[in-house]
């Protein structure tokens, strides 16, 4: 069984970073796709950005060039460094991974497994 385990959210302001962990044991993954989502109240979940096996990376067009996603793979850990946060960045941000390659899922967000999520919440 796979299981992800999210932490770094906070509230910060308007111009600040944050860093979200997620950790990812379980003997049965193999690493295929690994990605973020986030959900704002009243609005549905939506791919912020990915990452696959070779380091290929995708981004939501809202966050481009603000945040950063990454993988360190001997720990089995993914990232999301969250520059220049917005308050429209006010959201749930969830860790997903799937087992293949990210062209296989819906918009290249995986979708296989969840975290339980952080909460990211940012003042103006």
């Amino acid at each position: 069984q796979v299981q992800l385990v999210e932490s770094g959210g906070g509230s910060v302001q308007s111009g600040g970073s944050l860093r979200l962990s997620c950790v990812v044991s379980g003997s049965t993954y193999s690493g295929g796709c690994m990605g973020w989502f986030s959900q704002a109240p009243g609005k549905e979940r939506a791919g912020v950005a990915a990452i696959d096996r070779s380091g290929n990376t995708r981004y939501a067009d809202s966050v481009k060039g603000r945040f950063t996603i990454s993988q360190d793979n001997a720990k089995n850990t993914l990232y999301l460094q969250m520059n220049s946060l917005k308050p429209e960045d006010t959201a749930m941000y969830y860790c997903t991974i799937g087992h293949l390659h990210c062209s296989y899922y819906s918009g290249g967000y995986p979708s296989q497994y969840w975290g339980q999520g952080t909460q990211v919440t940012v003042s103006s």
